[in-house]
């Protein structure tokens, strides 16, 4: 308590001692003087101000709805606008918007680093109301600084890289050999299912062939008898140049509704092709999810046999032999 009054009687004397100044002043007649008096070195309660500490930037705001100032330690290498106001916004639940813009009034993108925010003016608007922002002057850092902290950088990771490296290796072996082990467990009912649809196709287009094979026969035998035993070849002549003609026409036709050459392999595996999906659709296998599985297994075998190369254990590397002639 002596300490409060003391303080409160020395408080007392400095505003008489101020209130006569001014006295003397205004009998004076120095008005300028009169009104510097008035103004104070304290920041105002409601402006946002920048400092640093330890290296640090600290920024101080007032919070709408608790009417008090709070202080937000910001990393500047690693955090971004977005995450400040974020931050912002978890403190005071109050803060219905809140935004940051250039002095101009353009939109600061949420991804902004916090650094490259730091290096000029802004305005920081909070519920609608706009504050000025300030941030201090800071030092430019030099080339060589730059170079160190690239070094020291460079020499950390190598540092993890050498301690950890191992280690994380297994554990995404083990996880890559787990997601193997289970695509191949979904993949074997398809499989299964799959390797009974292909025999069947299989079997219905090689019936084709031979079908084809018969007609081919069946019209040959009857054009031989036909020119030998019942007509001439006088009369069968033209009709021997219709068949090939019509046959030119059948295989044009073809090329017109599959836009593909009337090949025999071409035309044995569209065949194939058609009664598999056919009979797919009938015993309701999902040929896309088939599909998916199969690019997941193989691209998980891709990632262990790059997971598992040389170079990523750090192994020496085989030299490849030149063959000899």
């Amino acid at each position: 308590m002596q300490v409060v009054t003391g303080m409160g009687s020395s408080l007392l004397l400095a505003a008489g001692r101020r209130v006569s100044q001014m006295q003397s002043l205004k009998r004076a007649g120095d008005l300028r003087l009169d009104i510097a008096f008035l103004y104070g070195t304290l920041v105002p309660p409601s402006e946002v101000t920048v400092h640093y500490r330890h290296s640090r930037p600290i920024i101080t705001l007032l919070l709408p709805s608790r009417k008090e100032r709070c202080q937000f330690s910001v990393k500047p290498m690693l955090m971004t606008v977005g995450s400040f106001l974020q931050d912002v916004q978890k403190e005071d639940k109050g803060i219905n918007s809140v935004t940051i813009c250039t002095e101009d009034g353009a939109k600061i993108s949420t991804g902004t680093m916090m650094d490259v925010l730091l290096r000029n003016n802004f305005k920081l608007i909070i519920n609608d109301i706009t504050y000025h922002v300030q941030p201090p002057a800071r030092d430019e850092i030099s080339s060589e600084h730059v170079t160190e902290m690239d070094d020291i950088k460079s020499l950390v990771h190598s540092l993890y890289a050498a301690l950890h490296l191992e280690d994380h290796q297994l554990q995404k072996e083990r996880e890559l050999l787990q997601k193997l082990d289970t695509l191949r467990e979904q993949l074997q009912p398809f499989e299964q299912v799959k390797a009974e649809l292909k025999r069947t196709a299989e079997a219905k287009s090689t019936r084709l062939l031979w079908v084809g094979l018969a007609l081919l026969s069946t019209q040959g035998g009857a054009l031989a008898w036909l020119t030998w035993w019942v007509y001439s070849w006088d009369i069968m002549e033209p009709v021997t140049y219709f068949i090939t003609y019509g046959s030119a026409m059948a295989f044009y036709a073809y090329f017109i509704l599959t836009k593909q050459d009337s090949v025999y392999p071409d035309a044995k595996d569209r065949q194939f092709l058609n009664y598999f999906y056919r009979k797919a659709g009938k015993q309701h296998f999902d040929v896309d999810q088939y599909n998916r599985i199969k690019e997941d297994l193989a691209e998980t075998e891709n990632n262990l046999r790059r997971l598992r190369d040389p170079l990523q254990l750090r192994l020496p590397i085989q030299q490849i032999s030149e063959e000899k002639d």
